[in-house]
């Protein structure tokens, strides 16, 4: 059996030596202690986003793509008659590339996507998990509705305050938590 060196061993190099563990210090209870606490964007008052507005850019999620072909909804006609404004599609390239990886049964996903009418959004992360993407835009930009099918995406971006969540009930496009002053219709 070969042993182990120690690291307080004399042959190693000084710098290389472990330190002694350091005695902790108690903590005063008097103490101020601080702590890092979110800055919220000066976009929100009392979570009524201020930068949502017509023209509205609405951040669309793979499956929305998907629920919305199954209901036979032409989507950018359908946001507009939702949200009674001018609608700008946006898609990610970890959507795209989401929809690409599907493969040929979802080939009108795929064609519907790359429509001129929909703005593509550059990704300067690495991987291509979708929701993650959408969640770290919604985060940092709040300036989009994020259209998805996906509890667990609804449930991760409602967590964030004044992102309002576009989906698909009854064969037509609803939207949750969007201010009554922008017309979203009240079902």
């Amino acid at each position: 059996m070969k042993r182990m060196i120690s690291l307080r061993d004399q042959r190693i190099n000084e710098k290389e030596r472990a330190k002694a563990p350091a005695k902790k210090k108690k903590e005063d209870p008097s103490a101020i202690k601080e702590r890092e606490v979110p800055q919220h964007p000066s976009c929100l008052f009392f979570q009524y986003n201020t930068q949502l507005g017509p023209p509205y850019h609405i951040l669309v999620d793979t499956n929305f793509i998907n629920f919305s072909i199954k209901a036979k909804l032409d989507l950018v006609q359908s946001m507009m008659d939702c949200l009674y404004a001018k609608c700008i599609p946006c898609i990610t390239d970890c959507v795209m590339a989401e929809i690409e990886k599907l493969g040929q049964r979802y080939r009108v996903a795929l064609r519907i996507a790359k429509d001129p009418r929909f703005e593509r959004l550059p990704c300067m992360h690495k991987g291509t998990y979708a929701d993650d993407c959408l969640v770290q835009r919604v985060t940092q930009h709040k300036c989009y509705i994020v259209a998805t099918v996906d509890k667990e995406l609804k449930r991760r971006i409602r967590k964030i305050p004044g992102v309002p969540i576009m989906y698909i009930s009854r064969h037509r496009y609803n939207i949750e938590r969007m201010p009554d002053d922008y017309g979203a219709p009240r079902f």
